[in-house]
Order: C-alpha cells, then sequence, then structure tokens
C-alpha cells in the first residue's frame, strides 16, 4: 500500500475524544506531517504544539496513550521517538535536530584491489570458511611470499565476511547455493577408535545422479580419522568387477599404513569381496555404523559435501566417463585437498564437572598432511619406501593457489569433455 501525504489542519481535535474518533476513523490511512512541521519550540512545531494543547503532562495514564498513538500516526516517527520529542516538548525545551547529515568516517584499511584479491580466492579455492580462508592468505604471504596478500593476512575473520558484502566483491563473485551433505549408508557396530594414530579410514559412496534411468557414476571417499588425509577415487558401478580395484588402488595412495576400515550399513562394502580385499591388504579392523548413531560416520560424509560435491557437483556423469573422472580425482583433487586446502582440528576440554567439550581453535587450523607431520614420531606411520622428504617435496612443489589454478583447469577441461561427448552421443 502506497503512503498518503497530505496537509491536515488539526484545529478541530480539541478534545481527547476527538483524538480517539481520529483514531478509529482513519485506520486504514496513514497521515504525514511535513518534516520541517514536526520540530520547532512550543507553539511552532505540531508535537509542541499538540503536547501543549492537551495538557499533556497532567493527563492520565490511559489519556496519554491516546496522544501518544495520534503523534505517532500522523509524524510518521517510532513510539520511542515520539515519547523523546514529547518529553522535550513538556520541559519546554527546543526540539530541534540533534543529528546533522554527515557522520564520523575512518580511515579505509582495505583496498578495491584487496577486496578483489579476496574474490579471486574465493573463486580458485571455492568459497571456504573465513578460517581457512584467512589462513590461505596468511600462508600465500608469509609462506609463499605473495605480497598482494599482506594486509589480507592479518585480517579478523570477521571483516572477512564484511568484505564479502561489498558490492564490488559480489560483482566479480556470487555465490547462489549451499552444499548440501548427502550420506550414504553402510558396514560393523562400533565407531573407530584411532587413539590420535593414522590409519584409520571413515569411508563413504556419493552417486553423481540418474538420467532418463540411467546411473551415474560413484564416488568412494576414504577419510582419515585424525588427519582427514582424503582419497577420492571413481568407478562406473558398485559391484565387484568395478568397486575392488578402485578400492584398491584407494587404498594404495594413502602415505601411511591403513590399520581400520570404517563404513555405513550398505551392502557395497558389507561383503565377502571387500572383507578379502581388507584381509589381502592386512587391514586389522573393519567396523560399521551403529543404529541411531548418526555421527558414527559423519566424517566421511561431511566430506562429501565439503570435497565430492563442491568439486564435482550434482550433475549426472555417465558411467562410460568414470575413468577419467578416476583420473583427475587421483592427479589433481587430492593432491589439492591433503597439501593445499587448511581444516580445522579439535581439541577436547574437560570441565571442573568431567564434561567433556571439543573446540576448533584457529591454532589448530592446517591442512591434512601439516596435521600428519605434527603427530608425535610421525616417520613410525608412513608406509615402507615413503618418507617426509618426498612428501615434503610435493607439497612445497606449488603455491596453494597455483594447486588450486591447476585443478580448476583440469575440472574445467573434463567437464567440456563430459558435455561435448555426451551431447554428440546424444
Amino acid at each position: 500500500m502506497r503512503r498518503m501525504v497530505i496537509d491536515m489542519n488539526d484545529e478541530q481535535l480539541k478534545t481527547l475524544a476527538d483524538l480517539q474518533g481520529f483514531l478509529e476513523g482513519t485506520v486504514m490511512m496513514d497521515f504525514a506531517v511535513a518534516g520541517d512541521e514536526r520540530y520547532g519550540f512550543p507553539g511552532g512545531g505540531f508535537i509542541a504544539r499538540t503536547v501543549k494543547r492537551f495538557g499533556y503532562g497532567r493527563l492520565k495514564r490511559s489519556d496519554k496513550a491516546i496522544v501518544l498513538r495520534f503523534l505517532e500516526r500522523v509524524s510518521g516517527y517510532s513510539r520511542q521517538q515520539i515519547a523523546r520529542l514529547v518529553k522535550r516538548g513538556s520541559e519546554r525545551r527546543a526540539m530541534v535536530k540533534r543529528y546533522c547529515g554527515s557522520r564520523t568516517s575512518f580511515a579505509r584499511t582495505y583496498t578495491e584491489a584487496d577486496i578483489l584479491l579476496l574474490a579471486q580466492t574465493d573463486t580458485l579455492h571455492g568459497t571456504l570458511s573465513g578460517l581457512a580462508t584467512k589462513k590461505l592468505m596468511e600462508r600465500a604471504y608469509g609462506l609463499f611470499g605473495d605480497i598482494r596478500y599482506q594486509r589480507l593476512a592479518i585480517i579478523s575473520v570477521a571483516h572477512l565476511y564484511n568484505l564479502r558484502q561489498r558490492p564490488s566483491y559480489l560483482q566479480k563473485r556470487q555465490v547462489w547455493t549451499k552444499t548440501r551433505p548427502t550420506g550414504v549408508s553402510i558396514g560393523e557396530r562400533r565407531a573407530p577408535a584411532p587413539n590420535n594414530r593414522p590409519g584409520y579410514l571413515r569411508v563413504d559412496s556419493v552417486h553423481q545422479g540418474d538420467q532418463d534411468g540411467v546411473k551415474g557414476v560413484y564416488h568412494i571417499n576414504a577419510v582419515d580419522c585424525v588427519t582427514q588425509y582424503e582419497g577420492v577415487a571413481t568407478c562406473e558401478r558398485i559391484s565387484e568387477a568395478f568397486l575392488i580395484p578402485v578400492l584398491e588402488a584407494l587404498l594404495a595412495s594413502f602415505p601411511f599404513d591403513i590399520l581400520g576400515f570404517h563404513s555405513d550399513n550398505g551392502s557395497e562394502y558389507i561383503n565377502r569381496d571387500v572383507a578379502k580385499l581388507l584381509n589381502k591388504l592386512l587391514i586389522e579392523e573393519q567396523t560399521k555404523s551403529r543404529s541411531r548413531h548418526s555421527n558414527d560416520n559423519a566424517q566421511a560424509e561431511s566430506k562429501n559435501g565439503a570435497i565430492v560435491r563442491k568439486h564435482l557437483g550434482y550433475a549426472h556423469i555417465p558411467q562410460r566417463f568414470a575413468a577419467p573422472v578416476n583420473e583427475f580425482c587421483r592427479d589433481y583433487l587430492n593432491p589439492y585437498v591433503n597439501f593445499h586446502r587448511p581444516c580445522l582440528f579439535a581439541e577436547t576440554i574437560t570441565d571442573a564437572k568431567g564434561k567433556q567439550r571439543k573446540r576448533y581453535p584457529y591454532k589448530l587450523m592446517m591442512t591434512p598432511y601439516e596435521k600428519l607431520k605434527s603427530l608425535p614420531k610421525p616417520e613410525t606411520f608412513l608406509k615402507l619406501g615413503v618418507d617426509f622428504k618426498q612428501l615434503d617435496a610435493q607439497a612445497k612443489a606449488m603455491s596453494d593457489n597455483e594447486a588450486a589454478e591447476r585443478m580448476n583447469a583440469a575440472r574445467s577441461v573434463l567437464f567440456k569433455t563430459i558435455f561435448n561427448r555426451s551431447k554428440t552421443a546424444a
């Protein structure tokens, strides 16, 4: 409803009954007094004139409410502002505006170039959380010597989110939807107990959509409980002929010995073929999620959204493209996630009553590989023939931004190939 602004002669409203009748008769209409008429010394301004005419200071509380409702209706001010102005009018103080057009301005710390650089960083890494983005910019300046990040390296997380709301940022990068976690059930009745030792994997499956009744590819997502070291692999179908070779290669890609295999209660992992493979690889235990314990495999399921869906999406990928997608995961996605993408790690705090709470302090944010190196005697966990000299060379071969650019470029080529071939086949 549009607001109606009129000139009003209020001289005929002489009693409280007149005011009450006015209010009851104008329920569906709004009246507004011009701004210059609202203020002024008693007798001059509309509010002060009304206060004086009805002897506001001598009225009962219920009658004062009628006057306030009337002033609120015709002035367009809030009830709080009307109360302040009426008090000033009752005390016969000058009713003038106390605010001016200009406000105190502060020196600007972050330039438009910084905002565009933040947008570029978010584009490369897929708009991570504020903590992870701050860590990336710290690493870019402190570890890789990129002077463009000199100011952004010390930004607070709260102000980082402020910069993400600037028009120049939104013009450069606009995020329309949030990723949605997707869970696939599977596997034994116990949660893994790694005891701060890497090698206990949580595994889950992610299906890449159906189209016209035809199944898409399947992703296998394996995450280490302690270090969050992750491996993603792709196969055509969840069956023995396709799953077992891909799963074996995925488990072999981890730099440390695999000691445990945990999954949900799906038949793709809880079967004799997978048990035979785990026995062949000398994996000591296979566990599966318990009923009514939805967080037993939550770590892998959360990574489904944060990693698999974020970088591979929800759209249907035909099964014949499983091999190139698996090569992309092995050569580009997995190295980026493990060596260049920061993760939050929890610390457990026990209060005086013995209750334990988990906190995720910024100081514990690091990449999965950095977490592996931070463990006590980390060299004892590595596989035979793998050492930190090799892994350090891989981690420092390129910066975080260069790794993200390399992965994004490879992903663009992959999806263009899938789209062009699918269109030709159609």
